[in-house]
């Protein structure tokens, strides 16, 4: 990968707003938990959570106002003094989409984290905030062609289809992987951080996207300091909904970086897929609930929560690296193996299924250790 020419003059904003979205984020975490539990809106142990005591959520809120704060205010300045570049390819109503598509994804969340809404209600949700997007100018229309040069152009329709299914798609994934402390958003981080960096790259330079990535990775690190294990605080369906619109959005906007964030979130994308072909091969619905995710696996395989969290932490930076490095065909045939590999590890038996309950049994997994209240 080699970086744009005068990517000197991009690091000092971009390390402003990172520094300023991650410190925004670390103090407004706190402060949506006191509201949250006024409210009781918790987690509370039950068959599927690994929690042994209640735990608030919604602390998604505070990433997502970090992130829309910092990136509104830096826009605006931006605008006037041109600190970095805007590529013509940026149309404003994208970067409406991107904003105002991110609150109202927010709000959709919060909704479901207060009343606990069926996941139909969810997805049609999801269905209506990707088709807005759409309606605001978000598509991926065009897409280099993997196994040779030029590119692939798709029909109107079938570029409206597979944008909307891009978005809802992305929410799922970071949805369904968000069984342990912290795991979501680690993951989250390092998809962003992948994105920002092959933004500032010659084969798509574009700085203030890098930007944007860049400050919904440090909105993320200041909440993280709060959800990691033992979490003080789940990031709740207002975040999950949040961070992966974001980033379907972001990895849209401008030039297509769907292959990068296609590698680099391969294993929620690939547990998301897997997950949904062995619940409709056992003639239930795709969003029925049960404990079959990766993680779950990792942790019946013996590994502790925290173990658990890092491996997969690991695995996803070893993608971010493959997705910086790698172009073209090598890109899908690292995204197969990691295809292959992921679905060993959700089939293989473990002890989950000799026997035991399809059912995540909390008390079977470590306690957790005392930790500092965050509320003061």
């Amino acid at each position: 990968m080699t970086l744009i020419p005068g990517i000197g003059t991009a690091l000092g904003p971009i390390v402003a707003v990172f520094l300023a979205a991650a410190l925004l984020s670390f103090f407004l975490t706190p402060q949506v938990r006191r509201i949250v539990l006024r409210y009781r809106i918790v987690d509370r142990p039950g068959a599927r959570r690994v929690n042994l005591k209640p735990v608030p959520r919604s602390g998604g809120l505070a990433v997502a106002a970090a992130f829309l704060a910092v990136a509104g205010v830096f826009l605006v300045v931006n605008d006037s003094a041109a600190l970095i570049s805007v590529p013509p390819s940026l149309r404003p109503l994208g970067v409406a989409a991107l904003l105002l598509g991110g609150a109202v994804a927010a709000g959709l969340g919060a909704i479901d984290d207060l009343l606990d809404l069926r996941a139909r209600w969810q997805f049609l949700g999801q269905v209506a905030l990707a088709t807005g997007a759409v309606a605001l100018g978000i598509g991926i229309d065009i897409v280099n062609n993997p196994f040779g040069p030029g590119i692939i152009v798709f029909p109107t329709v079938v570029a409206i289809a597979f944008t909307i299914f891009w978005i809802v798609g992305m929410i799922n994934s970071i949805n369904w992987i968000d069984g342990l402390d912290g795991l979501s958003s680690g993951v989250a981080i390092i998809a962003a951080v992948t994105l920002g960096l092959i933004s500032l790259s010659t084969r798509v330079n574009q700085p203030l996207i890098a930007v944007l990535c860049f400050i919904l990775a440090g909105a993320l690190l200041g909440f993280l300091r709060w959800n990691f294990h033992p979490a003080t605080i789940f990031t709740g369906t207002s975040g999950v909904q949040f961070v992966g619109y974001t980033l379907a959005v972001l990895s849209i906007l401008g030039t297509a970086k769907v292959a990068v964030a296609l590698l680099v979130l391969g294993v929620p994308i690939i547990d998301t897929f897997w997950i949904i072909v062995r619940r409709l091969s056992q003639g239930r619905s795709p969003f029925s609930p049960d404990r079959q995710h990766i993680h779950h696996r990792l942790l019946d395989l013996g590994l502790s929560h925290r173990q658990t969290v890092l491996v997969i932490y690991g695995v996803c930076t070893g993608l971010a690296v493959l997705a910086l490095i790698l172009t073209g065909a090598s890109q899908l045939y690292a995204f197969l193996g990691v295809f292959i590999a992921s679905g060993l590890v959700l089939f293989l038996p473990t002890r989950g299924d000799f026997g035991r309950p399809d059912e995540l049994e909390a008390e079977s997994y470590e306690p957790d250790p005392p930790t500092a209240d965050p509320s003061g």
